[in-house]
Parts: C-alpha cells; structure tokens; sequence
C-alpha cells in the first residue's frame, strides 16, 4: 500500500495535536521556524542530520 506523504504528515499532525493537546501558538511557531530555518544559511549544515 503506497500512501503519499503529504497524507501521512496531515494524519501524523492530526493526531499529534490531539494527543498532546499543544498550544496553538507553539504548533505556528515551529511550522514558521522550520520553514524560515530551510531557507536559510543553516539548512545546509541541517540537511545532513535530517537524513
């Protein structure tokens, strides 16, 4: 069974977020960190380490 990622990362979150109960603002805060650390100078140094 192939399911696509962008599937698994939504089902993932989903859960997550209903487990743990985190703060919104936490959750935006480390999708916009993330987002605004893969494009920066450091995401070379990162991408070893996510791999």
């Amino acid at each position: 069974m192939d399911v696509p990622l962008w599937l698994a990362l939504i089902v993932v979150a989903v859960l997550g977020i209903k487990l743990i109960r985190p703060p919104w603002w936490l959750v935006a805060v480390i999708l916009l960190g993330g987002y605004l650390l893969a494009g920066s100078v450091f995401a070379p140094f990162i991408d070893p380490i996510t791999k």
